[in-house]
């Protein structure tokens, strides 16, 4: 059939056609690749958080996580000062930390600590350089939190469960 025997708009459609078809197939594949890294919400998470025993809580929301390892939230229900732990912004086990606990990015995070501190009004958590450190540091400070991979069994360190909102 040649292009005499459409009219000018069925042309116009017509050779359309292939780049709605592959530009379809693109929109296709990006959905499978990405609904496949969305972890499922119902999927343990990889990081726990943990505190020094004397932390009175158990469950904290997340709204309320996130004020304490943004800095925003200073003292525990029972006026201990809050002191939080965190690994080097780079490790595989804050990145983890920060994406599925939190529910946030790892710069999102580091964004809030710069403005407390270039402001004046805060300053960033105290990083540790391993596991063991943010262990040790959770077990001998008061009002500590921090967090550990979910598979790490440790003695003498309280777990915080974040409650479902």
């Amino acid at each position: 059939m040649s292009d005499q025997t459409f009219p000018r708009s069925k042309r116009r459609q017509r050779d359309k056609l292939p780049t709605l078809i592959f530009l379809g197939a693109i929109a296709c594949s990006a959905l499978v690749s990405a609904d496949s890294e969305i972890p499922s919400a119902q999927a343990a998470p990889l990081e726990k958080i943990v505190a020094h025993p004397s932390v009175p809580m158990t469950r904290v929301e997340l709204a309320t996580l996130r004020a304490l390892f943004g800095m925003r939230l200073l003292e525990w229900p029972d006026g201990t000062p809050v002191r939080v732990f965190v690994m080097d912004s780079d490790s595989e086990t804050h990145r983890r930390f920060t994406k599925e606990v939190l529910q946030m990015f790892p710069y999102q995070l580091r964004q809030a600590w710069d403005r407390l501190i270039f402001s004046g009004t805060g300053q960033a958590p105290s990083e540790v350089e391993s596991i063991g450190e943010m262990v040790r540091q959770i077990i001998e400070t008061p009002g500590a939190i921090g967090y550990l991979p979910a598979d790490e069994l440790v003695e003498g360190i309280s777990e915080l469960e974040v409650a479902e909102q």
